[in-house]
């Protein structure tokens, strides 16, 4: 079994920071890509930011300049830095890893997600 546990969100003013967490656990022979989504209430969810076993990024257009996905393969974690936090931000924030078993089985693994809420 593989769980992610999410930390981080919580209630800030426009233009302020925030930065996610998102921690693996259980029986993991190594991690490939790690990624960030969003969903907004009424909304479907939606990528954030993206980043390679290997370090690369990419990020949606409206986060550009202001979230920075990072990770850290030792410890089995994502991070998500915001700042220059906008109302349009608020949503609850996943994370979501593409996990190799033990047994080279690959599998999305989903965190229950953390609530960002950027107030105007």
């Amino acid at each position: 079994q593989v769980h992610l546990v999410e930390s981080g969100g919580g209630l800030v003013q426009a233009g302020g920071s925030l930065t996610l967490s998102c921690a693996a656990s259980g029986v993991i022979f190594s991690i490939n890509a790690m990624a960030w989504y969003r969903q907004a209430p009424g909304k479907q969810r939606e990528l954030v930011a993206t980043i390679t076993s290997g370090g690369s990024t990419n990020y949606i257009d409206s986060v550009k300049g202001r979230f920075t996905i990072s990770r850290d393969n030792a410890k089995k974690l994502v991070y998500l830095q915001m700042s220059n936090l906008k109302p349009e931000d608020t949503a609850v924030y996943y994370c979501k890893m593409v996990v190799v078993s033990t047994t080279r089985s690959v599998y999305d693994h989903w965190g229950q997600g953390t609530q960002v809420t950027v107030s105007s």
